[in-house]
């Protein structure tokens, strides 16, 4: 019975080892990931930075048309809700947490009387709302991890096309924002009517200035063109939520199998400790029978 046990547990510490360096694997490639990713999220900050520029700029140029392209909704009837979240799991809470607030959403402007258009980038999202009987209308999937901008932009133009039909009032956007490696939240974002740059103030930067300095001349005129830069400043937000979903994925996967790691090596060490135990006792069991059986031995002799 004891050498029996002493193998099964051969077996599961030689189990728990085998994960042990799959997790450390995964722990590796997420880390080199990470840097990469916040790398690119640097890069196309001054390109998002200068896209806000330009709009908040049409918008003083024509206040008319920055009440229809800029702004709050005051009466919302059909909304689409964009969710993005990762292809695959093994990342901790990020996607859980992504998938949470979304719902939330969901429910809240179900209450308040909103239809709800969902759209869902990556796997996990698109599969999660399914299997609840959520109808998903349009699904991306395969670039969650490395998003490029031709990503974006279809993902842009599918959130928009209901918006620029007059089917929709509202888009609206949950994502996860990279704030550090230490530091992500799961923030809700306005993409259309387009937020304005003066009401968006994000953690390291300035709030924009309510004037501007100096004159600025539109051609064609600012209506014209604040309506054809809308489609650019809404490809400029969704790529950089999806360069910060995936830094943010990285950053989530890397802890999460450190955690895994680090508990995997506990549990090994414990079954080790187990199996050294159910060896001791089977050898203890087997001197007790050797000197019983040479006891009876000497006993048979004597007699």
């Amino acid at each position: 019975m004891a050498g029996g046990q002493e193998r099964e547990l051969r077996r599961r510490v030689k189990s728990v080892e085998s994960t042990k360096k799959i997790t450390k694997a995964m722990e590796l490639i997420a880390a080199s990931q990470i840097a990469r990713a916040q790398a690119r999220i640097t890069a196309n900050k001054p390109y998002r930075d200068g896209m806000r520029r330009i709009v908040l700029e049409a918008a003083k140029g024509d206040s008319r048309a920055a009440a229809k392209m800029l702004g709050i909704p005051e009466k919302v009837e059909t909304a689409v809700v964009l969710v993005v979240a990762g292809d695959r799991g093994l990342s901790g809470a990020y996607n859980s947490s992504v998938l949470r607030a979304t719902e939330r959403l969901i429910l809240r402007l179900r209450a308040e009387g909103t239809s709800v258009r969902l759209l869902a980038v990556g796997k996990k999202a698109e599969a999660y709302f399914r299997y609840r009987g959520q109808d998903v209308e349009l699904g991306f999937q395969g670039f969650s991890d490395r998003p490029e901008f031709l990503d974006a932009k279809g993902v842009a133009a599918a959130a928009a096309a209901p918006f620029s039909a007059g089917e929709a009032q509202q888009v609206l956007m949950i994502s996860t924002r990279f704030h550090s490696a230490g530091s992500q939240s799961v923030a809700e974002t306005q993409l259309l009517p387009l937020s304005d740059p003066r009401d968006t103030v994000e953690e390291g930067e300035e709030k924009a200035p309510s004037s501007l300095e100096g004159y600025t001349e539109f051609e064609p005129e600012a209506e014209k063109l604040l309506a054809e830069m809308a489609p650019k400043a809404l490809e400029s937000e969704v790529f950089a939520a999806l360069l910060e979903g995936s830094a943010a994925f990285h950053t989530a996967q890397q802890r999460a199998m450190a955690a895994a790691t680090e508990n995997a090596d506990d549990l090994a060490k414990e079954l080790t400790r187990v199996m050294n135990r159910a060896r001791q006792d089977s050898i203890t069991t087997e001197i007790m029978e050797i000197v019983g059986g040479a006891e009876a031995l000497r006993q048979e002799k004597g007699a």
